[in-house]
């Protein structure tokens, strides 16, 4: 199977998951694109941020900024994650930077590799005229259980439902983010540490590692996966939690920890 990786991160899942998918002798990787992210209409990008902060309030998106290195800095620590350009480079795969993706030039790229498959690792809103062009359309990875946890950043809405294990989702992309057709989804307990801090980091690299072999496994069986794929009924979207639902997720983890 062809298949091109489409991300908005050069130091982040696509670099790390890259490697697994070499190592198939039945898929092939055709190409990366990596869209920069930038930010084509300000007004509607601006607005958004303005009603994420009213409904999470100060704390919450002072909060939320702050615990962004338990999945960046602080991930990289304990994963070993290279520079995706770099990796193409190594591996002689053909590597496109455009601005965005919704623009001309990915569309371009996309149809450029003539891809049966395309994978999103890392990205936001992919339009349909983007994740239509391969062959078989779009795949994504989302590092939390679906149809459960929607848009939720990992581990930390599971311990504020008070739930101590965790997961991921591999689905088809469709207009609505996280809403696809489930192909593969894989549970596993989290990792209780010293710190709520520890405990996420810790869980998400086993997590990303799970993923990894897990996005091979639904490459090379995706026919048969395809046939047995789950529509999902979404109840409740997720998003950076205010700093009341925080301490919530805080008092959980230590009532959980210690059954642990």
């Amino acid at each position: 199977m062809k298949v091109l990786i489409l991300t908005s991160s050069l130091n982040s899942t696509a670099s790390h998951h890259l490697p697994y998918l070499l190592k198939s002798n039945i898929i092939e990787v055709v190409g990366v694109i990596y869209a920069k992210g930038h930010i084509q209409n300000k007004k509607r990008h601006y607005l958004r941020k303005i009603k994420k902060i009213w409904k999470i309030g100060i704390l919450g998106t002072i909060n939320g900024i702050l615990i962004r290195k338990w999945y960046g800095e602080n991930l990289k620590a304990i994963v070993e994650i290279k520079n995706l350009k770099q990796l193409c480079e190594s591996y002689k795969i053909p590597f496109c930077e455009t601005e965005a993706i919704s623009t001309d030039a990915t569309r371009n790229c996309m149809k450029q590799y003539q891809a049966d498959l395309g994978i999103s690792l890392g990205n936001s809103y992919i339009p349909p005229s983007v994740f239509s062009i391969p062959r078989l359309g779009m795949i994504n990875i989302h590092h939390e259980v679906l149809p459960d946890y929607p848009n939720a950043q990992s581990v930390i809405w599971q311990l504020y439902n008070g739930s101590s294990e965790t997961g991921y989702s591999i689905h088809k992309v469709s207009k609505q983010i996280d809403a696809g057709l489930i192909l593969h989804v894989e549970k596993t307990p989290i990792l209780f540490r010293k710190t709520l801090q520890e405990t996420v980091t810790e869980t998400l690299a086993k997590v990303m590692e799970l993923s990894a072999k897990g996005l091979v496994d639904t490459l090379e069986n995706f026919e048969k996966l395809s046939k047995q794929a789950t529509t999902q009924v979404h109840h409740k979207s997720y998003t950076t939690p205010s700093f009341i639902q925080f301490m919530k997720m805080k008092r959980n983890w230590k009532k959980l920890k210690s059954f642990h």
